[in-house]
């Protein structure tokens, strides 16, 4: 399990990968410059330049329906079950021309189909992951009503974008408390007894 810096470390490590991963060269034949950012909110409303690009914005974050019952096997149940997160990724093109932003575009996609994992060697140290720690990443539907909604609350106009989930980031406690167990004990009132 993961510490608070968890949620930066997922698109951290997505954007470092994808980034040392992209060809100079694809079947003997040049691949446009492209940039790998990990952008905000703020980021994304600002100017964002017309170089080549893809950009992963974290627009969502959710608790996982399916992890906040369970207990974990190594308390043996005892204690707060660890905040278990969905990060929902909106992963968008920019580019100058339709070859750069649909070349770069279908190559990101490509590269996520097939790898969808990372495990604690790709994933950014901050967040002290536990060796075995993996982040599951899907493809994530969105309809397109949502999708224009999506790029209706942001500043520039819209995009060529997907969506993608990445889970399940499991945050634990910042600190082990340390409890003893509380011991029944039976006291019985009655008369003292003097020597």
């Amino acid at each position: 399990m993961a510490n608070v810096f968890a949620l930066h470390s997922v698109g951290n490590s997505m954007v470092t990968y994808l980034r040392n991963s992209y060809p100079q060269q694809l079947g003997g034949i040049d691949m446009p410059a492209c940039a790998f950012d990990l952008v905000s909110c703020g980021q994304l409303a600002g100017a964002i330049e017309e170089s080549t690009r893809i950009t992963l914005l974290l627009y969502c974050v959710t608790v996982n329906e399916h992890a906040r019952q369970s207990r974990p096997q190594h308390r043996g149940g005892e204690g707060p079950v660890p905040l278990s997160l969905d990060l929902h990724y909106l992963v968008t093109a920019w580019g100058a021309t339709p070859l750069d932003e649909q070349v770069t575009f279908a190559w990101t996609q490509r590269q996520l189909h097939e790898h969808p994992v990372l495990d604690a060697s790709a994933l950014s140290p901050e967040a002290g992951w536990g060796r075995d720690e993996v982040i599951q990443i899907a493809p994530s539907e969105l309809s397109i009503e949502d999708m224009m909604r999506i790029w209706d609350a942001l500043d520039p106009p819209y995009r060529l974008s997907s969506s993608y989930v990445a889970r399940l980031v499991r945050l634990d406690r910042d600190e082990t408390i340390e409890s003893r167990r509380v011991v029944a004990r039976q006291l019985a009132f009655g008369e003292a007894v003097v020597p």
